[in-house]
């Protein structure tokens, strides 16, 4: 029979042992402080040995992570009053930096979030809020990450995800595309008034220098108007008559 004296401590060794050893995910890196002092690499994915109290493990996640900024108020540069919220991709590269550089990483990327979500935004008028929102996306993200990188945190997707207007600015935005529609609309028509008038121009230079194409003109104007009513009666006048017309009376009035 083992001596008690002897298989106790062995049993406790073991049980250190057992305890001592951790399972670190794929996609999970640890950070190891031993006698408080941070080790050189973090250890993991797999099997390896926190032996406590020597050493304190800190559980990093390299996956993505997604943070909603909440709405926040702004004031565009042209004085909307407006509420805005945003979405936040981001990742940690460096596992060690989190921990040594910032308390919370979580919380403070989410702060700063809010803050250049309301510095970026209210530099711009609405219009470029509305129409460009790619184009502060790619900025919003390249403020984050200048700020977000010492942490050893990557920023890879910005994303404004609503703006919310006040009801009289809704009001104001329909009167003024209503308005714009009807600027385009006028635009257009005078356009195509311009262009028709070009039209019948070269039409007219050719028929002068072309008098025959004038009768074929009317010949298929009187085709057209007996196909469309067969109860008009349409009495044929030769354009001539009114040619020789006015030269006649031309030669009156130099006689007299």
């Amino acid at each position: 029979m083992p001596d008690p004296t002897i298989l106790l401590p062995v049993l406790i060794i073991v049980i250190y042992l057992i305890s001592s050893i951790k399972i670190l995910a794929e996609y999970e890196r640890g950070v190891i402080f031993r006698l408080g002092r941070v080790l050189g690499q973090p250890k993991g994915p797999g099997l390896i040995l926190v032996f406590a109290p020597i050493d304190r493990i800190v559980r990093m996640s390299l996956r993505i992570e997604a943070m909603e900024v909440p709405p926040q108020d702004i004031v565009t540069r042209d004085n909307v009053t407006l509420k805005v919220n945003a979405v936040v991709y981001f990742r940690v590269l460096d596992p060690t930096k989190p921990v040594l550089e910032v308390t919370n990483f979580l919380y403070a990327t989410s702060q700063v979030s809010q803050t250049t979500l309301r510095s970026v935004l209210g530099e711009v008028e609405l219009d470029e809020l509305l129409s460009q929102r790619e184009k502060l996306n790619l900025r919003l993200q390249s403020v984050l990450d200048t700020h977000t990188g010492p942490w050893g945190v990557k920023v890879t997707v910005v994303e404004v995800k609503q703006v919310d207007l006040l009801e009289q600015m809704i009001r104001a935005i329909a009167r003024q595309a209503e308005a714009e529609r009807e600027r385009r609309a006028k635009i257009i028509h005078a356009e195509g008034e311009y262009m028709a008038a070009e039209k019948l121009s070269l039409a007219a230079e050719l028929i002068q220098k072309q008098p025959a194409a004038i009768q074929l003109r009317y010949l298929q104007t009187l085709v057209e108007i007996g196909s469309e009513k067969n109860t008009t009666v349409v009495f044929p006048l030769p354009l001539d008559i009114f040619s020789s017309l006015g030269k006649a009376l031309e030669n009156v009035a130099n006689r007299k």
